[in-house]
């Protein structure tokens, strides 16, 4: 690390010019632990300590939602001693973290398809989006069970069914109809996503979503992404021309 990033910390921010919705592909749990010779669920251990302080500081920035992607669709592939410790862990985390999100007045709520969790875990993220509903600061989403391409699959049955229904017509579908159809209804589109642990894809991660999200990788493992990490992708973010596809001195005019 260069003598310059070193010394980042949060005064460097510009508060005007944070992300309002920021996304994170937590990364490189498992790799940090092989590297150190320990068990792969140690990695996810030390992750959920980085899940901690990140969601914090988020919501200590102004930062208004934070995505987490925690357990997509295709990690039940996985070996199963792996998933069970991981749904295991889920369960505790989720248990300790209520008492922090109402102290911090964050509403926490989830994406996926939940109904493939275990029962138990359910019963926990429902009462975890209950105990929040009514908190009015950040907004933290966990997508567990979660697969873009499924979304999108769900999002047009849906649709689908509306129009065999008769409450919707063909007719009516456009961007703005079909976002309402996906899990993150309400939720404006990332505009910074990060992925940790060196990897350069977004891994079927808020396709729809992420369309004009600027994006950020780091080799840096998820569990060693420290809030200094966090403001480095910050101060990135906040030196980038987000255009929309206009020209960069049309953008500056509508400033």
């Amino acid at each position: 690390m260069t003598e310059k990033s070193s010394s980042i910390d949060r005064s460097d921010l510009l508060s005007e010019r944070l992300p309002g919705h920021l996304a994170i592909i937590m990364d490189g749990n498992g790799r940090w632990a092989k590297a150190r010779m320990l068990p792969r669920i140690m990695g996810h251990r030390k992750g959920v300590q980085t899940v901690q302080a990140i969601v914090e500081e988020c919501s200590e920035l102004g930062i208004k939602f934070l995505t987490l992607y925690a357990f997509s669709a295709e990690n039940w592939l996985r070996p199963k001693t792996e998933v069970t410790a991981l749904m295991m862990l889920l369960k505790k985390y989720i248990k300790m973290e209520v008492p922090r999100m109402m102290r911090n007045n964050i509403r926490f709520r989830t994406i996926g398809n939940l109904k493939e969790l275990p029962e138990d875990i359910q019963a926990e993220l429902e009462n975890a989006i209950s105990e929040t509903a009514s908190n009015n600061g950040m907004t933290l989403t966990l997508a567990l069970s979660y697969g873009g391409r499924q979304e999108l699959v769900n999002a047009a049955k849906s649709f689908a069914a509306k129009v065999i229904a008769g409450e919707q017509r063909i007719d009516d579908l456009d961007e703005s109809t079909f976002a309402s159809f996906l899990y993150t209804d309400n939720i404006p589109d990332p505009d910074l996503l990060i992925r940790t642990g060196g990897e350069m894809r977004i891994s079927n991660f808020l396709l729809w979503q992420l369309a004009y999200s600027e994006l950020y990788f780091t080799e840096t493992s998820w569990p060693e992404f420290s809030l200094k990490e966090l403001y480095k992708a910050l101060l990135d973010y906040q030196a980038r021309e987000r255009r929309f596809g206009l020209t960069g001195e049309q953008v500056r005019n509508l400033m």
